[in-house]
């Protein structure tokens, strides 16, 4: 029983046919469609957070509107930034720097301008920038998760040839009208894998969910706050990411001879998050919602009715 039980299991897992869909002259881009959703995750778990935490509803999309924007922005330049060869090497193709709808977006510049329009939005609306940052950590992984099943739909982050029942097919994507090789946006005519790889976007998907659901836990049972879980959610996500990216084998920039310069990267941001946690104020911060502005012109004061009838 057990043999026809393995017999019957998939051998690997298969990549989508495609990842872009027209809807007449529209293109429909899975990417964009999962990194959507990640954000509308991260902004309802966060406001939930937020709201828990003495915050008033609407501010988490009241400072997204800074916040989102330039992650966005600083996701993009790191990612042109450390694979700049591609768009302006030999070759290379300047104007698909602007193209961030083909994917490439790096998470530390994403953080780091994202923080910057987050701290812009908090000083605006009067929330304390740590009180934010850890009321949205756990939203902000599980939307980094989501966001990797747009690698899985453009075949992209993956890593060397396995033979593991898990192992992601990779197959040859052209353009149908043209028959030339179209990896983001064409279509998988041939059912056979050109190759079966280790699914690294898998394992950070995943890593992802575990670390999110790590510092939920941590921040109930020991009352985190004053950016304590923020930084917990950059140590646990740089731990995975460190040895993830060494399984990667998409070109990457090189440093220090012939290391990933994410691999750099994850180990220098983790040491930090680890000294901020290890040092930072115990405890969580009260905090109370500043009331709205009272827009009400002088002479005006009571309810609208109270108002009229006088």
């Amino acid at each position: 029983m057990l043999v026809t039980l393995a017999a019957a299991l998939p051998t690997s897992i298969p990549s989508p046919d495609r990842g872009v869909w027209h809807l007449g002259p529209v293109p429909i881009r899975a990417y964009a469609l999962c990194i959507i959703a990640g954000i509308a995750v991260a902004l309802w778990w966060g406001e939930r957070r937020l709201q828990a935490r003495g915050g008033r509803a609407g501010t988490v999309l009241d400072v997204a509107v800074w916040a989102v924007p330039f992650g966005l922005l600083g996701g993009r330049l790191y990612h042109v930034a450390t694979d700049w060869r591609t768009y302006f090497g030999p070759g290379g193709n300047p104007w698909g720097a602007l193209e961030i709808w083909n994917g490439g977006l790096g998470i530390w510049g994403a953080i780091a301008l994202g923080g910057v329009g987050a701290w812009i939005g908090c000083r605006r609306h009067g929330v304390p920038l740590p009180l934010f940052a850890d009321a949205v950590a756990p939203g902000i992984i599980v939307a980094q998760a989501i966001g990797r099943l747009g690698n899985w739909f453009n075949q992209e982050l993956y890593g060397g040839p396995t033979t593991l029942p898990w192992g992601l097919e990779i197959y040859r994507r052209v353009d149908p009208a043209t028959g030339l090789d179209d990896p983001l946006g064409g279509v998988a005519l041939d059912p056979t894998p050109i190759a079966v790889v280790h699914p690294t976007f898998l394992y950070e998907l995943l890593w992802n969910l575990v670390v999110a659901a790590l510092i939920v836990l941590a921040d109930r049972r020991f009352r985190l706050g004053h950016g304590r879980v923020f930084a917990l959610y950059v140590a646990g996500y740089t731990l995975g990411r460190f040895f993830i990216e060494l399984m990667r084998t998409d070109p990457a920039t090189r440093v220090f001879g012939d290391v990933r310069i994410n691999v750099v990267v994850s180990a220098v941001v983790f040491v930090g998050a680890v000294l901020y946690v290890a040092f930072a104020r115990r405890g969580r911060e009260e905090f109370v919602a500043p009331e709205p502005e009272d827009t009400t012109a002088p002479g005006e004061q009571g309810t609208p009715q109270e108002r009229e009838d006088a």
